[in-house]
């Protein structure tokens, strides 16, 4: 067959010279339609005049709005940080071998993470109900030595980040066991037999390798947890939305202020999307060309196999390496 006509014939030998591009009325119809869409989004976001777009501008820049927003932002990463740092902790306990941590892990989990924070935020703020005063000293009734009212220690800003770290903790927890869970057992070997302890072993080989796993949806929690400010207006932390809804209860502007809000929270989630994405690029190049210990155990078995060479005896472990 000359060479022309058996590149006109496929792979399942069949004669494709005649073959011709099949027009997709479907994915066009598609694109129509959404065209057709957006176009009408467009022109009911520029036409209507209840969208107020002036009123949004004004109060898009308003020194009130800049720092409601940004008291949500530190309130996000406060909540965020004491979170994961409790987090790092209960998944530890809940990998235990010692029953009562990883009981009392599993109870913690279960209670914050069965109840809504809305109730949680609530609860904490009105915790001088239930104990008007915290105080320390011998227990079941026993003479106090120091005591403080819960009113004055219990303010807007002390139950919102009590109610957002303490939630916030229990999703990390399952969050960073999960990225644990998925380094390879073998890599904890490798660390003891180097003489290690179990917290420098978690530290220096476990967590760097577990990054990889526990990036992705930690990033994901702390764009919810900028979100999940906005629910701190129900005790009247002034963030972004609490601020929002004080003005246009005074002005009745109430779609655009709401609108106000969105772009703001739009902006903040964007940026961090952004943020992540660079984060999971950066994780993503040190996993790949990686023989899957860290560069320190690398380091090492490479030192022991060049005594090995010299006459010392090789471990278990460089074998295993250099197989």
């Amino acid at each position: 067959m000359p060479t022309l006509e058996r590149a006109l014939v496929d792979a399942d030998g069949r004669d494709v010279a005649g073959a011709r591009h099949t027009f997709r009325w479907g994915q066009w119809a598609a694109r129509v339609v959404v065209l057709v869409v957006a176009a009408m989004i467009v022109h009911f976001l520029v036409t209507n005049p209840n969208f107020e777009w002036g009123t949004v501008w004004a109060w898009f820049r308003a020194p009130s709005i800049g720092r409601a927003l940004w008291t949500t932002l530190w309130l996000a990463a406060v909540s965020m940080v004491l979170g994961t740092l409790l987090g790092v902790f209960l998944a530890v306990a809940r990998m235990s071998a010692n029953r009562l941590l990883n009981g009392l892990a599993g109870v913690y989990i279960w209670f914050f993470r069965g109840t809504p924070l809305l109730v949680q935020l609530i609860f904490w703020f009105n915790l001088a109900a239930l104990l008007p005063q915290i105080g320390i000293g011998v227990p079941f009734g026993g003479p106090k030595l120091v005591s403080w009212s819960t009113n004055d220690l219990i303010t807007p800003l002390t139950a919102a980040i009590l109610g957002l770290a303490l939630n916030e903790a229990a999703y990390m927890a399952e969050v960073i066991r999960g990225g644990l869970l998925s380094v390879d057992p073998g890599q904890r070997e490798a660390a003891r037999a180097f003489g290690m302890s179990s917290g420098r072993a978690l530290r220096r080989v476990v967590l760097p390798q577990a990054m990889r796993a526990i990036i992705p949806p930690t990033g994901n929690q702390l764009i919810s947890m900028v979100k999940a400010t906005s629910q701190v207006s129900v005790i009247a932390m002034a963030d972004l939305l609490y601020t929002v809804q004080s003005v246009y209860n005074r002005t009745f502007e109430t779609i655009p202020l709401l609108i106000v809000a969105v772009l703001w929270y739009l902006i903040v989630t964007s940026v961090l999307n952004v943020v992540q994405a660079f984060i999971e690029d950066h994780y993503a190049r040190g996993e790949r060309g990686t023989t899957g210990l860290p560069a320190m155990v690398r380091r090492r078995l490479r030192g022991r196999r060049g005594a090995g060479r010299a006459g010392a005896p090789v471990t278990t472990i460089e074998q295993g390496d250099r197989a």
